[in-house]
């Protein structure tokens, strides 16, 4: 132990992620300056990531479905590549999530990346082959790419306090944003790209994600030092050794009720987000709007998802996880009403609903991220963010199959009422967490409100 102007603090017996040696002291010392420098330049490798990555899902999504429709010759199976593509996303969740519990969350993120670019590149193949198999098989290992832009979010909370944690989960998630923008718009110019090179129009988009997804790999692989969670590990540890404690090793957090809510808290919000984002646009053409209009809803509603990332992570940094949790269930609620209430023939009541539908995911999935990010301890975290994403891609898929079967039954305004009352169930499970239920990485109280 050494003894400085700052404080005492202590090294570790080697040097930590990425080369730096690593030290812990009290607040204000070389850890606290430690923490505060990587994690700056862990979020300016996240930001530059997500926008690629972010073009590439959004460049593949816009015309998975048609790609398949156009290679079928019908629709009756075009519904498949969705499905395919959440499950090969569930299945990258857990994978990803493994690797960066065991060798940080640089490999991990890089290596479902590199997946993702296979998968695009395998849709490309199967286009220029003409191969129904073939593209259902992309497209499975394509949601590898769709699994890890989710999972970086964790990367961004790995080395904040837990006061700041949401608002770090929130500047990754509205990079995303920059990327979902771009990849539509140069949809056209890749199809162009693409039918100069002699390749189906269609897959051009996929030209794009695998490029973007690859080079987002390369960024996270090269720049992505120290890993965040590994340095976060060894920052606890050298705080655990500098007091003479047991370095922490337990999983039992992994089973608290802070976990269980912050997981009941993102799968009821994907659940109902996708059961009424899937069906609106059936709704609107059944009222004769054009896909046009459609268009532009989903556009409003996408963009709501993600922009006001930076104000919800404020939000719930300055009022709590459960508070924000809590008026999450509730926008889900007024956007269920509204879009169950709107004329049909009303575009811009629809997208007042489906603005509020997306804010309201986007409010659960910050809240939710940070009150599970603050439950589970560093030993066991990275393992258990993966299953938790996991639940939240079948959420998704639960969500997308069982809207169609509803409208069909009951109509569509029962959907919408329906999901927004659904939503109700997080207000009882999160207000029933107790205040400080686990502590933060950064050795203070998780943020329990």
């Amino acid at each position: 132990m050494t003894t400085g102007r700052k404080g005492p603090h202590v090294t570790t017996g080697a040097p930590g992620p990425g080369g730096a040696v690593v030290t812990a002291g009290a607040p204000g010392g070389n850890e606290g300056l430690t923490r505060l420098r990587a994690q700056r330049r862990v979020l300016i490798v996240l930001v530059a990531a997500q926008v690629l990555s972010g073009a590439g899902l959004a460049a593949g999504v816009t015309v998975g479905a048609l790609l398949a429709q156009d290679m079928l010759g019908s629709t009756s199976l075009t519904g498949v590549v969705s499905a395919l593509s959440t499950a090969g996303s569930a299945l990258a969740a857990v994978a990803v999530g493994r690797v960066s519990q065991a060798r940080g969350r640089r490999p991990g993120l890089a290596a479902g990346y590199l997946a993702g670019a296979v998968g695009s590149v395998g849709v490309v193949a199967a286009a220029v082959a003409g191969s129904p198999v073939l593209l259902f098989a992309a497209m499975f290992v394509y949601g590898a790419g769709v699994a890890t832009n989710l999972q970086a979010r964790y990367a961004g909370a790995d080395l904040a306090t837990s006061a700041g944690r949401a608002r770090a989960v929130s500047t990754v998630l509205v990079a995303t944003t920059m990327g979902g923008v771009l990849g539509p718009g140069l949809a056209g110019v890749t199809g162009d790209l693409a039918h100069g090179l002699g390749i189906p129009y269609l897959a051009g988009p996929f030209l794009l994600a695998g490029a973007a997804y690859a080079v987002a790999a390369l960024v996270l692989a090269v720049w992505l030092r120290p890993d965040p969670l590994l340095l976060a590990r060894a920052l606890e540890a050298g705080r655990a050794d500098g007091k003479g404690e047991a370095r922490p090793g337990s999983t039992a957090g992994e089973r608290s009720p802070g976990v269980l809510a912050g997981v009941l808290v993102m799968v009821c919000t994907q659940l109902v987000m996708v059961a009424i984002m899937t069906m609106t646009p059936v709704h609107m053409h059944d009222h004769g709007n054009g896909t046009g209009a459609s268009g532009l809803v989903i556009g409003v509603h996408i963009a709501a998802m993600y922009l006001p990332s930076p104000l919800s992570g404020w939000l719930v940094d300055r009022y709590g996880r459960r508070t924000i949790a809590v008026a999450s269930a509730l926008t889900l609620l007024a956007a269920g009403i509204m879009a169950a209430y709107a004329p049909g023939d009303s575009v811009a009541a629809i997208a007042v609903a489906l603005a509020l539908l997306g804010l309201g995911w986007n409010l659960g999935l910050i809240s939710g991220t940070a009150i599970v990010t603050d439950a589970v301890p560093l030993a066991g975290r990275a393992r258990v963010q993966g299953l938790v994403d996991v639940a939240v891609a079948v959420a998704g898929a639960v969500g997308g199959l069982a809207s169609g079967l509803l409208v069909a039954a009951a109509g569509y305004s029962v959907l919408a009422v329906g999901g927004g009352v659904l939503a109700l169930a997080i207000v009882p499970v999160v207000l029933a967490v107790r205040r400080g239920a686990a502590p933060g990485p950064d050795g203070g109280a998780a943020r329990g409100r």
